[in-house]
């Protein structure tokens, strides 16, 4: 009676070793004698036979990776500092467990040297200003890359590029350049646009005399509003037309 009481009880004990919780996002890769034999097992309660099974334990979580700073000469020989980061997800556990040693550290290199290899192949301006292009490349590239391992790279995005100091004063005298150009043009613009203004309000008063004359002395209305000690009163020259022409007769 005390032995079968006393093998319930070691039953009961190696049971409740043997019992394992696991969360939601949480996926077990079980190996049986030292061989995966099914698929990941969970969430929730499973069994772990030990010491004839053991397990490991797989995040399914969308993971954020942070690419560290990485010295790269562009296409146009101009040396930078760019870093990145990376999101990535394991999609199938048991390849995670058995085709790499540690898939976190593998996508943490392949991610570097993509880095290097694919803005190495750029020019500085494309950089600069074609970032979407460039990470969906860099996307493309790793995800092949660890597709194998059955990780899921979902998003890269490049964070900051670090210029050295000499581009980083050219750069600004080219957009001071830039802006000067601009405002050049924009000046342009608007002188020709007056100009052909005056030109169309020159030929309308001149098929129109009356308007001219009313223009005139809206003129003259607009001088004597002002405090002004002299005022320079100028008269057509259509008004000397007659005496000019009497004087020559005479």
């Amino acid at each position: 009676m005390g032995f079968m009481l006393f093998l319930l009880v070691a039953v009961v004990w190696y049971l409740f070793q043997c019992a394992r919780i696991l969360k939601e996002y949480e996926r077990a890769v079980v190996f049986t004698l030292g061989r995966v034999l099914g698929g990941p097992r969970g969430p929730g309660l499973i069994l772990i036979f030990w010491p004839f099974e053991t397990m490991k334990v797989v995040s399914m979580r969308l993971v954020t990776l942070d690419v560290p700073p990485q010295d790269i000469i562009t296409k146009d020989n101009v040396s930078v500092k760019v870093n990145a980061v990376v999101y990535y997800r394991v999609m199938d556990p048991v390849k995670a467990v058995i085709e790499v040693e540690n898939y976190d550290y593998a996508t943490s290199q392949i991610s570097q040297t993509a880095l290097r290899s694919i803005v190495g192949q750029v020019e500085l301006d494309e950089l600069l200003s074609d970032r979407e292009k460039i990470n969906t490349r860099l996307q493309e590239i790793i995800d092949r890359q660890t597709d194998p391992w059955g990780v899921k790279v979902t998003t890269v995005e490049i964070k900051h590029v670090d210029l050295p100091q000499e581009m980083q004063r050219a750069m600004a005298r080219q957009a001071e350049a830039e802006r000067e150009r601009r405002a050049k043009i924009i000046a342009a613009e608007g002188e020709l646009q007056a100009a052909e203004k005056l030109r169309q309000a020159s030929e309308m008063l001149k098929d129109q005399p009356i308007a001219l004359q009313m223009r005139y002395l809206q003129t003259l209305v607009d001088i004597s509003t002002e405090n002004t000690t002299t005022v320079v009163f100028p008269l057509p020259l259509e008004i000397f037309t007659a005496f000019l022409a009497k004087q020559g007769r005479t």
